[in-house]
């Protein structure tokens, strides 16, 4: 089995990249892996001292096979950071392994996303595979299952899949019709098309939610674990004071048998929606952040309410 380089994206959060590269180095195939690291470069004086910091440590990280550390000049935003480093290595290499600095694996996310990447090499359908899955009710879901979604969270995909994606929310906006958005929103939990009208509308850039409608619009599939071998620590999120509702406990499994029936799981989807429907904001919250002028820092607003509020 050739293994597939792992790409990660930092910016200026030493101590979560040092928790991701620490999990990372104990995982299985690590000193067999390529490691490619985009860091971005600072927006301002403020942060041109954090991010000088992060490079000094991706400079003294070892024991990967090959470490290339990719410098930006200037700030290009995560969007584009990720689309572009993403589209660089998985064009060289016709595979990729995708984590972000804020990211912790079990010992066993490399095998599991190589095995799998080995796997569904040659089935256009799967397109993308998941080291995570949010905290859903997993009695008597297989340990392994199709979701039509993106997952972002620790992910892997293939040439052939990636070269399909697109980030443009106006071809979106005219494309998607009622019945599409309410199936692409996980019957309308308010978490996905939100985030596609507020790339449209341009007071947010992000790039996640147009990996998950090029999947809905070729009718793609992701595999998921049952049980996550991804955790995500920096606490983005639906929080409220110190809860992260999308916290998991790491899985430590080391084997699988991966499923050949190549079809949506349906009650896995059905959980899913129920847990998004179950983290969704409080009309109150969703018509506050609407009102709130673009100028106005969000830092004041979760000051004002002294609880962290969704801000996609």
């Amino acid at each position: 089995m050739k293994l597939a380089p792992v790409v990660l994206f930092t910016y200026n959060r030493l101590d979560y990249l040092k928790q991701t590269i620490e999990h990372l180095k104990e995982n299985v195939y690590a000193n067999e892996s390529s490691l490619y690291i985009f860091s971005d470069g600072p927006k301002d004086e403020k942060d041109e001292l954090k991010v000088k910091e992060v490079r000094k440590y991706l400079k003294s990280i070892c024991y990967f096979k090959e470490l290339h550390i990719i410098e930006r000049q200037y700030n290009i935003g995560l969007a584009e950071n990720v689309i572009d480093g993403v589209t660089t290595i998985v064009n060289l290499f016709d595979k990729v392994i995708v984590l972000e600095d804020d990211l912790i694996t079990s010992r066993y996310f490399l095998k599991f996303m190589n095995e799998a990447l080995d796997f569904y090499a040659d089935i256009p359908k799967v397109m993308c595979i998941s080291g995570y899955n949010c905290p859903i009710e997993i009695e008597g879901l297989p340990e392994l299952f199709f979701v039509q979604d993106g997952q972002t969270w620790g992910w892997a995909t293939w040439k052939r899949a990636w070269s399909l994606y697109e980030r443009n929310p106006e071809k979106l906006i005219k494309t998607f019709t009622k019945s599409m958005i309410k199936r692409f929103d996980f019957n309308n939990s308010g978490q996905y098309w939100y985030q596609v009208v507020k790339n449209y509308e341009g007071t947010l850039k992000s790039w996640g939610i147009f990996w998950s409608a090029t999947i809905f619009l070729n009718d793609g599939l992701t595999l998921f674990p049952r049980e996550s071998f991804v955790n995500h620590i920096g606490k983005k999120g639906t929080n409220f004071g110190n809860v992260n509702f999308y916290d998991v406990k790491i899985s430590e499994k080391q084997s699988w048998t991966f499923p050949t029936q190549i079809e949506e799981n349906c009650i896995a989807r059905k959980r899913i929606e129920k847990f998004l429907h179950s983290v969704k904001s409080p009309w109150w919250i969703r018509l506050l952040k609407s009102l709130i002028p673009i100028n106005v820092k969000k830092t004041k607003i979760l000051k004002i309410f002294n609880t962290k509020l969704l801000f996609l």
